[in-house]
């Protein structure tokens, strides 16, 4: 499993740099295709690493556990399937003059945005997470101006600016965390997560629960959990499709994985009364926010970046429940919310490139216009919104659950978090019903935008569905492994 890690970070660093360098787009797509599905296929090899299996490589410079796991199958998915929808995507550019060296680009930063994203969650050191963080916000802020639109390149400065000051608030909890261990570990040591966790109950509280702050506000920037948001509806909104679905499906969950190593250190080190409360404020406000905006948007693209600002709301709430059932859920649904909102964003951009608009009250007829994409985009609509039979149905009913597997005030806050979650339900369910179904508009040819992006959403609804009918033993000992380690355990 040690060459099955080392490969799946190869693969798309390798394959980033010949894109770049090729003077043959054909040649950037094909390798951008295989080292997609070859990523996917290695992130699943890895779920044999089991519950409590862990890698480490050069003194935990490179790192897998459980918890890590799931976060590059959740990557390796939606680069996989990016890399196929990619495909469809720039077809309809191949005729123009500047198509190479759009296309050199485009899969020179989408090979380099999964390489980072992968690294993200593959590291045991703290430094090494917060400069993997950080170079995902270079690449992708590159990807989001790639369109070059006046609102593109807004959306992008807007993203930098916001990532940017979020991740320098971020580097001072890194910094406050290594400086809680100084007594234990002495002045100079490897700030790895493992490392810190051994010595957790001999780390100095006040500046644990400081670095927690600052780690919150700062990988909660990224993740865009309320207040800290802003950017993310703009540069969801603006930038190519494959990029909306990575930064949706993949890059968000990454942010919040920094956010849970802080959380378990934090548990261990004084408790969990405070770290909870604040993932619950931080995660209710999410909610709340999402849903009423769900509710009045008129761009789909806007709208399905709103409903992931939901979804991070769900993941805090689900961690800040601290039940095992929920820790499983959000684990879970770390994987069904990465499968599902990607082939949502795929049906979006679908949709875009056949009528040209992001407005819902311009689209109507699909399940007519385009019968696939319309139906694979309801039913990714429908899933996202958390109806059976779908994986998100699961994951959040297992959150649900351990909620309400608590006494007090915690049984309270699960019915509120049912309750937030059926606001943005009502929004979703409106406008994609709305779109799929009535009369196509006029003047418009039949057909699918490309073969390419359907097989996208093909091969994301077998998750979709699939993890929503069955979860297989191996995943679930998986899951039940990065559970415990949410919550600071090994």
């Amino acid at each position: 499993m040690t060459a099955a890690l080392i490969a799946l970070l190869a693969v798309p660093l390798v394959a980033g740099i010949v894109s770049y360098v090729s003077p043959l787009p054909r040649l950037s797509q094909a390798l951008t295709v295989i080292g997609g599905l070859a990523s996917l296929g290695l992130a699943v090899s890895l779920v044999g690493l089991g519950g409590s299996g862990r890698i480490s490589i050069a003194g935990g410079l490179l790192y897998a556990d459980s918890l890590s796991v799931v976060l590059l199958l959740s990557v390796g998915l939606v680069y996989a399937t990016s890399a196929v929808f990619a495909v469809g995507y720039l077809k309809g550019e191949e005729r123009s003059a500047s198509f190479p060296r759009y296309a050199r680009n485009f899969y020179a930063l989408l090979n380099l945005f999964a390489f980072s994203m992968l690294l993200v969650p593959a590291t045991d050191n703290l430094g090494v997470l917060w400069a993997a963080v950080e170079l995902t916000t270079i690449v992708s802020a590159l990807m989001v101006a790639l369109e070059g639109t006046d609102a593109a390149i807004e959306a992008a400065w807007k993203y930098v600016l916001i990532a940017s000051a979020g991740l320098a608030l971020a580097l001072l909890g890194v910094v406050l965390l290594y400086a809680s261990g100084t007594d234990a570990l002495g002045q100079a040591y490897e700030p790895n997560w493992t490392q810190l966790l051994s010595v957790s109950g001999k780390l100095e509280p006040d500046t644990v629960r400081l670095a927690f702050v600052f780690a919150l506000i700062g990988f909660g920037t990224k993740a865009g959990l309320v207040p800290m948001h802003t950017w993310l509806p703009d540069a969801h909104s603006e930038g190519p499709t494959p990029v909306s679905a990575l930064l949706s499906g993949a890059l968000l969950a990454d942010a919040m994985y920094a956010v849970f190593r802080f959380y378990g250190i934090t548990v261990q080190a004084v408790g969990p009364a405070f770290p909870r409360t604040l993932l619950l404020l931080f995660g209710l406000a999410s909610l709340l926010l999402a849903g009423f905006f769900v509710l009045i948007q008129r761009n789909f693209k806007r709208l399905l970046a709103y409903s992931s600002i939901e979804h991070m709301g769900i993941l805090a709430v689900g961690v800040a429940f601290g039940a095992p059932l929920a820790l499983y859920g959000v684990a879970l649904h770390i994987i069904t919310h990465a499968a599902t909102k990607s082939m949502a964003f795929f049906g979006a951009g679908s949709i875009l490139r056949k009528l040209g608009t992001r407005e819902t009250g311009k689209v109507s007829g699909l399940i007519r216009l385009m019968p696939a994409t319309g139906v694979l985009f309801l039913v990714a609509a429908l899933a996202i919104t958390g109806l059976p039979p779908f994986g998100v149905f699961r994951s959040e009913f297992l959150i649900l659950a351990g909620g309400f597997s608590r006494a007090g005030i915690w049984f309270f806050l699960a019915a509120l978090l049912l309750l937030l979650v059926n606001l943005a339900f009502l929004g979703l369910f409106r406008y994609a019903n709305n779109m799929v179904l009535g009369e196509p508009p006029a003047g418009v040819k039949p057909g699918e935008a490309s073969r390419w992006m359907v097989a996208a959403m093909v091969l994301d609804l077998a998750f979709v569905l699939g993890l929503g009918l069955w979860v297989p033993d191996a995943l679930s000992t998986l899951l039940r492994g990065a559970a415990r380690i949410i919550e600071g355990g090994f």
